[in-house]
């Protein structure tokens, strides 16, 4: 969920709920003014008719009207009940009720006692509370409404530099070698998130370059001992006494030093394809490479029985000789590295695509970490370097070509697009 979506859906909750309870409380002095106000017509009925009686001896003259009424009856005792009540009156002829404010009192003419009943109806009184009501319930949706779309629109706006950044963030990339450049806000926080990823990025820059050169030159200083290493090792390999005496220890040597030297050349690969050490400017037969490479792996692909299966268009494209036969080579020892004897290889090439298909004794790899340095399937059994497919990615990514990876029955698919 977005911040601006559950800042608005708290924002909302917490206004309904305040205006629903200032509703209750101004429905509730609303009710309590009117009836006030109801009260004080009423006195001023009651002194009205006190101040008449007292001064003419009898009653004021009796006018009925529809919301009003002034009832007179002499009393037989002790008045009942005196003061202000609301009652409700039944009206049998249209089936309703109306609700009426009566103000009873007492008084006394020519030594008689009469209580005198003066009403109101409330009918109006209700009536102008219900429309008062309902005109704030409408007042306060069209502000619920408004504060609603201002804040979205506002909001919008005021976080536009925060997404700028994260779409600056999105497309730098560590390997181009160039500072990360945010826009600059006149908002505090935002300010100092961009200083603050700013600065991290620029450490991880300088970082990422101490540990590509370190990478680079320590690659370039390993050629010299591995072929010193290399050269007395086939001195000893010469000698058959040594080598009678200590055959397993000297080939056991010799893997290892191949190991490490395929390991070196790979570091140093890596490193002139980050440096950008490779123009892609060349036609290059792609078809021809790949049968190339295919007439040099086939004592490799005999020897293990792999039924190998293509479908080979010729294709022609803007690229450097030496990453398309790395790019091949590693496609293909990889399917051929961790395939079983008697399995299966299809490969496709044409315009669109370049595809390498295998069977394998393991299963699904991680889509995420196939394409990382030193990923190994953990039932691996036989071991490259780790580098082969992490190669690949990088030559694809200084080419512009789209790669993806798949299980699909049971068979591994890489898949490289030209277009």
């Amino acid at each position: 969920m977005k911040l601006a979506q559950k800042y608005n859906r708290i924002n909302i909750a917490v206004t309904i709920l305040i205006f629903i309870a200032g509703s209750v409380s101004f429905y509730f002095i609303l009710s309590y003014i009117l009836l006030q106000q109801l009260d004080n017509t009423l006195t001023t009925e009651q002194q009205e008719i006190i101040q008449y009686a007292r001064e003419h001896k009898y009653f004021p003259e009796v006018l009925q009207a529809n919301d009003q009424s002034v009832v007179y009856s002499e009393l037989q005792g002790p008045i009942a009940f005196s003061g202000f009540r609301s009652v409700k009156i039944d009206d049998p002829k249209n089936d309703k009720h109306e609700h009426r404010r009566e103000l009873i009192f007492s008084i006394n003419i020519a030594q008689k006692d009469y209580q005198v009943v003066v009403s109101k109806s409330q009918v109006e009184t209700e009536e102008l509370l219900r429309l008062i009501i309902l005109v704030t319930f409408v007042m306060i949706a069209l502000i619920l409404l408004a504060a609603y779309l201002i804040n979205r629109t506002v909001l919008r706006r005021l976080w536009q530099p925060f997404y700028q950044s994260i779409e600056e963030i999105k497309k730098y990339d560590l390997s181009t070698n160039t500072k990360l450049t945010l826009a600059t806000t006149d908002i505090d926080e935002f300010s100092l998130l961009n200083n603050s990823v700013s600065n991290m990025t620029d450490r991880v820059q300088h970082d990422y370059t101490i540990l590509k050169e370190f990478t680079g030159n320590a690659a370039h200083e390993m050629q010299t001992p591995l072929a010193v290493i290399r050269s007395k090792l086939e001195v000893l390999m010469q000698n058959e006494t040594v080598l009678k005496e200590n055959i397993q220890p000297v080939i056991e040597i010799e893997q290892f030093v191949n190991k490490l030297t395929r390991l070196n050349q790979s570091l140093l690969l890596l490193t002139k394809i980050e440096n950008n050490s490779f123009k892609l400017n060349e036609n290059v037969q792609f078809d021809i490479i790949l049968i190339q490479k295919l007439i040099e792996l086939s004592d490799i692909i005999e020897a293990s029985a792999i039924r190998i299966t293509t479908t080979i268009e010729p294709v022609e494209i803007k690229f450097h000789v030496l990453l398309a036969e790395v790019l091949i080579s590693n496609l293909l020892n990889n399917a051929i590295r961790y395939n079983y004897e008697g399995g299966e290889i299809n490969i496709t090439l044409n315009q669109a695509s370049f595809i390498i298909s295998n069977t394998s004794l393991v299963g699904k790899l991680n889509q995420q970490m196939v394409f990382q340095r030193f990923y190994r399937h953990e039932n691996t059994v036989k071991e490259g370097n780790g580098l082969g497919l992490s190669i690949v990615k990088q030559i694809c990514e200084l080419a512009g070509l789209k790669y993806n990876y798949a299980f699909i029955d049971n068979q591994h698919v890489f898949h490289i697009s030209f277009s």
